[in-house]
């Protein structure tokens, strides 16, 4: 992984090159960031740049023997460390049970999430960890003597979904590192990490991706024929992962935009026949499909209560949304948009935690009822 692979982010880049050119580089790192901006990306392609043999001032030469190998992932002193799950073929996973499918995935786009993760590995509906058992084998490849770089480096995706035991080693490892080992922790929800590997990490704050450069890196897309780019580049916030779901596929974001007409409208109008029966619609129609619901919902409440306000400058929707919106507006004000968001930010824990479906959506078209009016 180049810099130059990484869209936009340039001042990060530079401030990890310069740490490099001046012998700065602190042991653990923790790389923070909202989805999409390109942490795990930078992540590698600061350590590649680490360990290249012929740096250049402003990236990695790309041609060296250790630039090769980290371009296929296949470093011998590069390690991961992520989220897995367990399986019938893995009673006690660790990650390298499934390094064939990570590699796969970081080289077909780094700009994934964990629910892309878990659908590559297969279980879709689980949620990961990084389980206590890890931890003997961190301990195992920190210990080993590098093979032909300076550093050994260890890139931790997701260290907030560590478990407890895990992260208490992995806390005395960053106090006490074997020599020349670097650790990148790259997270996308700092405060659940635990404090005592915070405070023992240098931070590395990313922003979402910068317009400019968004705007270009879609335009070279396959998909970016007929599209409108510009209203991609402002729906997706900066998230690259984002924009290519919206400029790949309409079809996701029509299911959503109809839920969330159906449900607001049966609320408002209390035809409880019929909200049932949305209940019984939405409870089948899977884990990812719900909380991608959820999410467009809070995202539309948003984008109403900024409309209602009269500030279309400030809206990021497409046509489609701005003509229901244009009606259903007036109803999202600052009366109820703070506890409307709430409950549905609440329905997407208890779906992500494997609530019952049907319990939640029941429980969340009745507040919402009452909340609308």
């Amino acid at each position: 992984m180049l810099f130059k692979d990484i869209i936009g982010q340039n001042k990060i880049k530079e401030r990890l090159i310069q740490s490099v050119k001046e012998n700065h580089v602190s042991h653990s790192q923790l790389i923070t960031g909202p989805e999409g901006c390109g942490k795990l990306a930078m992540a590698i392609a600061y350590a590649q740049y680490i360990s290249c043999i012929s740096k250049k001032d402003t990236d990695s030469c790309g041609e060296c023997s250790s630039c090769k190998r980290y371009q296929r992932l296949v470093h011998p002193d590069l390690h991961f460390v992520f989220p897995v799950v367990k399986t019938s073929a893995f009673k006690k996973p660790v990650s390298n049970d499934f390094i064939k499918q990570w590699r796969e995935m970081l080289l077909e786009n780094p700009y994934f999430n964990d629910e892309d993760w878990y659908k590559k590995i297969g279980v879709a509906n689980s949620q990961g960890m990084i389980y206590s058992q890890e931890s003997d084998e961190i301990n195992h490849i920190l210990n080993m003597a590098t093979y032909e770089s300076e550093y050994k480096v260890m890139i931790i995706w997701l260290p907030e979904k560590m478990h407890i035991f895990c992260a208490n080693k992995l806390l005395k490892m960053i106090e006490e590192p074997p020599p020349k080992t670097l650790f990148l922790l790259v997270s996308e929800d700092e405060e659940q990490i635990i404090p005592t590997i915070r405070s023992r990490c240098q931070h590395i704050k990313m922003n979402g991706i910068e317009p400019e450069f968004l705007m270009e890196a879609l335009e070279k897309h396959p998909n970016a024929k007929g599209k409108d780019i510009e209203g991609i580049v402002r729906l997706s916030h900066g998230n690259y992962r984002k924009a290519l779901e919206l400029i790949s596929s309409d079809e996701d974001n029509f299911y959503n935009l109809e839920n969330f007409m159906k449900l607001m409208r049966l609320t408002y109008s209390r035809r409880f026949y019929e909200i049932f029966d949305w209940i019984n619609e939405i409870s089948t129609a899977g884990r990812e499909k719900q909380k991608s619901f959820l999410q467009y919902s809070l995202k539309m409440l948003r984008e109403n209560f900024i409309y209602n306000l009269k500030n279309p400058e400030l809206s990021f929707m497409d046509e489609r949304e701005k003509s229901f919106s244009s009606k259903f507006s007036p109803f999202v004000n600052e009366k109820n948009i703070i506890p409307m968001s709430e409950e549905i930010e609440k329905a997407y824990r208890d779906i992500s935690m494997n609530g019952n479906p049907s319990i939640i959506f029941t429980d969340i078209s009745f507040k919402i009822m009452k909340l609308i009016r």
